[in-house]
């Protein structure tokens, strides 16, 4: 059997993320193919668990070292019993954030030192890189409003940081984008519904359909 394909969405708050992945996993189920949706922190019942001491309470409780050691450790279940099994498998799977958000948010906007991310990453994600990085690049302000407009429940930890900790947080997935071509592709989510649809629908088809 051979090797399933994984698909990563990343980008900062308000992005559209969630809605896109709910639209192009529809799609690539209309095709016939397998496809396992899931998202970080989180995805796996133990990394769920993880994922509401990182997205809730004060911006405060957890210092970013910690955050990244909490993340490492909820990705590692999540791999482990979602992504890998479902890769060899032969599916698609669709995540929503992965290790460039922990780049992005810890390494960049925490200040956590980057061998130790390079670390933790050798050691927990192994040779699970992503197939294929969407990045959703949008002007933070209006990313936050849209994130406050939906905000369902506490899991507004990381809103709640402001908005020069989120400007960080775009230029460092800009700067990703930038390091892993190869991998990595922009997509400007200021634009509507359907049109980040058809364009997230051309790179998908144009790479592996």
């Amino acid at each position: 059997m051979s090797r399933g394909c994984f698909i990563t969405f990343e980008g900062g708050e308000g992005t559209g993320k969630s809605t896109q992945i709910a639209l192009l996993v529809k799609k690539l189920k209309t095709t016939g193919l397998q496809v396992v949706e899931t998202r970080e922190p989180g995805g796996s019942k133990g990394a769920e668990k993880i994922r509401q001491l990182l997205v809730t309470g004060n911006p405060q409780s957890w210092s970013p070292l910690a955050e990244a050691l909490l993340i490492s450790a909820a990705r590692d279940d999540h791999l482990r019993r979602v992504i890998a099994p479902a890769i060899e498998d032969g599916k698609f799977v669709v995540c929503d954030r992965y290790i460039d958000s922990t780049s992005a948010y810890q390494g960049v906007g925490g200040s956590v030192n980057r061998e130790l991310l390079k670390a933790l990453e050798t050691h927990v994600v192994g040779t699970y890189i992503p197939d294929l990085t969407l990045i959703f690049d949008l002007d933070p302000k209006i990313g936050l409003d849209r994130a406050k407009a939906r905000a369902q429940g506490s899991e507004d930890r990381f809103e709640a940081k402001g908005l020069a900790y989120h400007q960080k947080i775009r230029q460092a997935f800009i700067d990703i984008a930038q390091k892993y071509p190869e991998r990595c592709v922009i997509v400007d989510a200021s634009h509507g519904v359907n049109d980040i649809e058809e364009r997230v629908w051309q790179i998908i088809s144009d790479r592996f359909l």
